[in-house]
């Protein structure tokens, strides 16, 4: 065995030293590729484009394409095997025959011809140079690097189109700003970029981010760094807010001729840098505030009434949002027991049906309050209001809502006693009774067999039947066998027909004329004769009443045949008519009270005398705020350079008494008056430098102090020229008076 041992121990180290190259030679081709793409990114952080973010945003992107390289490598390393660096082999050279694995596999397990095969293929092995086997194509690699190189020199010799020193923050040399004016010798200390970072507060659930630009707008309660980076060193740099002292901004360490500070905001305000005395533009800082949470309650309306027979429950259904996120909600329920001094209230808080996990911006409510597990009964009263908090500190509670369930046991109130009396008998009370009894064999129904079910169903038709002829009293109906009598003939009323055998007599000529006349007089004659017309109610009211007495008849009719089920409808309706009977028929007696005499109109009316009307004059006068003397003079002065006339040394103090009044306003809307203050500030410099004073910056100025000023002190007005026209008009107010 030490024989053919001896002959394959060269070809393995063959192979070993094929892999060995091979890898190496990708590892070169990785690097290559690398550079191709790290150099662009080296060039952008040079530069330094996009301030500090896109330096980060750099070095992230080198990390990635490192991290992917990597990945790629230890992937290589895997893949790459003995077996397959032999498959290899016996893909490029014909001369091993197929059978260079057969170097890999123990001897012991080899055939004899395999074995004699394996020999062979082991000295042809030995014979191939390892460089040309292992060779890798760095054509892409190249293709790479060079394409990497040449977007680097784009990059390199690129003018920075991203500062903006006239709209950003960058100070102004305080000479001139005039574009042939000579260049100074001495470079002056000025901002070269400033970028700003915010950071939300955390009920905002916000990532923080960069603005481009230096007026901005941001949650209330958020954090922002300044970063500013100088063409040199300077010896002071302030950011100065509105009202506040100015904060000094220190050196960043790690950066040259860079400083930062940070601030936490909280009211809308204006600012701008101070560079070594020098003072940038106006800038506006707007805060976004944290909205409290808004609900929308779709039903029930504001007062529910829950009627005698109708199921005790109410549907809630509402609308919850919040700009942010919305913590918890809950709904406050007090119900209110008894009556006048009486009265107990009882509040206890309801969970609704709502899952707030993950703070939602947006839930839907939809909710049944159960008045009966709420312990309430006929009469009872229940105020309930809905309440929800947001993330933050904001919460908001809706209306209270009213559900009351109608008492039917109620006849009059407190308010009657002073205004009339009810004629009304207590036995307008005892049809809730029947409908209370009919509701209870029907749900007893199950329990109780046909016989006693019949009888307790006979027994409620004769009590609906005994509350018949009570109410029947009341249409002139005391005994039932002369109800309905009032409706037939006269002479079927008294018991005799047409064809009994008795001489009724014959008509008189004048009978036709005489029933005329009875047809005419009949609706002004009380016959107290009559059943139906001996009776205290108003037509209206009767017919009313007879509607019920009909809903009783068809209840009584389905209780004697044992059908409770389908009286119950006609039960409640004869409820509801007597009811409505009840309030028609009240009595209110006028309550006695001063009447003052009446007006003599016909003597006084159209006679024009107008010697007793006195007219009453008032005279007020206005005068302007203190606080805005600065804005009132100075938009009187800017109203006359506008028409040309010479600034003086004393406007230029007057225009920044003014700025500072016309910064508070600024300070409460950055977007009116921010242009204004920055054209009162070049109004300023131009009167101070005697350069000719800008015409727009003048308009601008003038709009922005007449709009900041109160309506009684602005003086918009044009003079009344004297003549004619006003001559005329006094001599018509004087003709008038």
């Amino acid at each position: 065995m030490s024989q053919p041992t001896s002959h394959i121990a060269p070809a393995l180290t063959v192979l070993e030293q094929v892999r060995a190259n091979y890898l190496r030679q990708k590892a070169g081709l990785f690097a290559l590729q690398e550079l191709g793409m790290v150099a662009p990114l080296l060039v952008w952080m040079y530069r330094d484009w996009g301030g500090v973010g896109g330096g980060t945003a750099g070095v992230l992107l080198i990390l990635l394409t490192l991290g992917i390289q990597a990945m790629r490598w230890r992937e290589l390393q895997k893949r790459t095997d003995l077996l397959k660096v032999a498959r290899h082999l016996n893909r490029r050279y014909p001369q091993l025959e197929e059978s260079a694995d057969l170097l890999l596999q123990p001897e012991e397990e080899l055939p004899l011809l395999g074995k004699l095969q394996r020999q062979r293929t082991a000295e042809t092995l030995a014979q191939i140079p390892v460089k040309e086997a292992s060779w890798v194509k760095y054509k892409n690699g190249w293709i790479a690097l060079g394409s990497g190189l040449v977007l680097a020199m784009l990059l390199w010799f690129l003018p920075d189109f991203t500062k903006t020193p006239d709209k950003t923050a960058s100070t102004r040399s305080g000479t001139s700003s005039d574009v042939n004016a000579p260049v100074a010798k001495a470079i002056l200390p000025a901002i070269e970029k400033m970028n700003l970072r915010i950071s939300p507060p955390a009920y905002t659930r916000k990532a923080p981010y960069a603005v481009t630009t230096p007026s901005f707008k941001a949650e209330v309660g958020a954090k922002v760094t300044w970063t500013v980076r100088t063409n040199q060193a300077v010896t002071s740099l302030q950011l100065v807010l509105s009202n506040q002292k100015p904060v000094t901004l220190r050196k960043v360490a790690s950066q040259e001729n860079t400083y930062t500070t940070s601030l936490t905001l909280t009211q809308a305000t204006l600012y701008h840098l101070r560079l070594n005395g020098q003072t940038s533009d106006f800038y506006s800082i707007e805060v976004i505030p944290d909205e409290a949470p808004s609900i929308v309650v779709q039903t029930p309306k504001q007062y529910t009434e829950i009627l005698f027979g109708d199921p005790q429950r109410v549907q809630l259904r509402a609308t919850l949002r919040d700009d942010y996120g919305l913590r918890s909600a809950d709904l406050v329920a007090t119900v209110a027991k008894g009556e006048g001094e009486a009265v107990k209230f009882r509040e206890q808080r309801i969970p609704l049906n709502l899952s707030f996990n993950g703070q939602p911006k947006e839930r839907q409510l939809v909710q049944t309050l159960n008045l009966q597990q709420l312990r309430m009964t006929y009469g009872d009263e229940l105020y309930f209001y809905l309440q929800a908090y947001d993330n933050h500190r904001g919460y908001t509670r809706t209306e209270a809502f009213l559900v009351e369930i109608e008492d039917t046991t109620v006849v009059e109130t407190m308010d009657d006693l002073s205004l009339g009396v009810n004629p009304n008998p207590e036995y307008f009370r005892s049809q809730r009774q029947i409908i209370i009894d009919t509701e209870k064999l029907i749900q007893e129904q199950k329990s109780l067999t046909s016989a006693v079910f019949q009888e307790r169903s006979n027994n409620i038709g004769v009590d609906q039947k005994l509350l018949r002829l009570r109410y029947g009293k009341f249409l002139g109906e005391e005994f039932e066998s002369n109800i309905g009598a009032a409706a037939l003939p006269e002479g079927l009323a008294e018991g005799h027909t047409a064809d009994d055998g008795h001489d009724h007599g014959a008509k008189k000529e004048g009978s036709e004329h005489e029933n005329r006349m009875g047809e005419l007089l009949d609706p002004y004659l009380h016959k107290h004769d009559q059943e139906e017309a001996a009776t205290f109610f108003e037509p209206a009211i009767k017919a009313q009443l007879k509607g019920a007495l009909a809903q009783m008849w068809e209840a009584e009719l389905r209780l004697r045949t044992a059908r409770p089920k389908e009286a119950l409808p006609f039960e409640y309706k004869a409820l509801r008519m007597l009811k409505e009977v009840q309030q028609k028929s009240r009595v209110y007696v006028k309550k006695s009270g001063f009447e003052p005499p009446p007006l003599k109109e016909p003597e006084k009316r159209l006679t024009g005398d107008l010697s007793k009307v006195q007219t009453f004059q008032a005279q007020r006068k206005e005068k302007p705020a203190e606080t805005l003397l600065a804005s009132h003079q100075a938009l009187q002065r800017v109203a006359q350079l506008r028409q040309g006339t010479k600034p003086t040394s004393t406007d230029a103090a007057l225009l920044e008494r003014a700025g500072q009044e016309l910064g508070q306003a600024a300070v409460r809307e950055p977007g009116q008056y921010l242009q204004a203050l920055q054209d009162v500030r070049q109004l300023t410099q131009d009167i101070r430098t005697g350069k000719p004073l800008c015409q727009d910056c003048l308009s601008r100025v003038e709009a922005a102090l007449n709009r900041s000023l109160p309506v009684s002190i602005k003086s918009a007005q044009k003079p009344v020229s004297s003549g004619a026209p006003r001559k005329l008009a006094q001599d018509y107010f004087n003709r008038l008076n």
